[in-house]
């Protein structure tokens, strides 16, 4: 089925879209390239999911871009993720910035290398009073170590039990909506740690196109296909796009 190149109007969209962003390597294998080229090129395709995310009027972008398990890869491979992401900052992200997106980040930052971790601060300082897009940036993050971290949190409150709303509030960005829709490509169908208490009622979509084939028509695809679903939520069916942060 062709699928039109514009969301249609009035149609459910998600508050909050969360994206695994899968198949840069083997993107880059298939067409007979190193494994770098294949990160420059997943690069070049989130600036445009950022672009088009704001076109779309979705308030909030959470792209898992480095896990807490990313650091079994061979060195070579981390240290030039680290350097196109620096890089990426000096050369892109001003004119990202400079459209109103809100650059955020989750996941533990300040274990990441001295140069990265400026250039992440630098990022949230430089975008903090924008408001079109929040973009939020999972580095160096782990769904079961952000859970373990607010956990900890509430134990040095000196809480003797942990309730819902406590986790909730200590999360690392306790203000943003959970996310309505996860999208995957390349094929794989798991969550791999990412966003794991946020995601409890999330639609999840998943995608065979690799991420640097990722396209305006394929997201537009997935927008259409969340916007059909009924969002439950455990009882009677609701619309789309309920935010579900007490």
């Amino acid at each position: 089925m062709e699928i039109s190149n514009e969301i249609p109007d009035g149609i459910n969209l998600p508050t909050h879209i969360g994206i695994i962003m899968d198949g840069n390597g083997r993107w880059a294998t298939k067409n007979n390239k190193d494994r770098s080229y294949g990160h420059e090129q997943g690069a070049v395709v989130a600036e445009k999911v950022i672009e088009w995310t704001k076109e779309f009027n979705v308030k909030y972008l959470t792209l898992y871009t480095f896990s807490e398990e990313n650091w079994k890869r061979p060195k070579e491979e981390i240290d030039f993720l680290f350097e196109l992401f620096v890089g990426y900052f000096q050369v892109n992200f001003k004119k990202i910035i400079d459209n109103g997106v809100k650059i955020e980040f989750i996941g533990r930052i300040d274990k990441l290398p001295d140069e990265v971790f400026k250039s992440c601060i630098e990022i949230r300082e430089m975008s903090s009073q924008n408001k079109d897009l929040t973009v939020i940036l999972a580095l160096n993050y782990s769904g079961r170590q952000e859970i373990v971290d607010a956990v900890n949190k509430i134990l040095n409150q000196s809480k003797e039990q942990v309730s819902i709303e406590d986790i909730n509030e200590n999360l690392y960005l306790s203000n943003v909506p959970y996310p309505d829709l996860i999208i995957r490509t390349a094929g794989e169908k798991r969550l791999s740690n990412f966003l794991l208490w946020q995601s409890a009622y999330a639609e999840l979509y998943f995608t065979d196109v690799l991420w640097p084939d990722f396209s305006r028509e394929e997201y537009i695809k997935a927008l259409l296909d969340y916007s059909k679903r009924e969002r439950k939520f455990g009882a009677i069916p609701i619309q789309a796009n309920i935010n579900q942060v007490e």
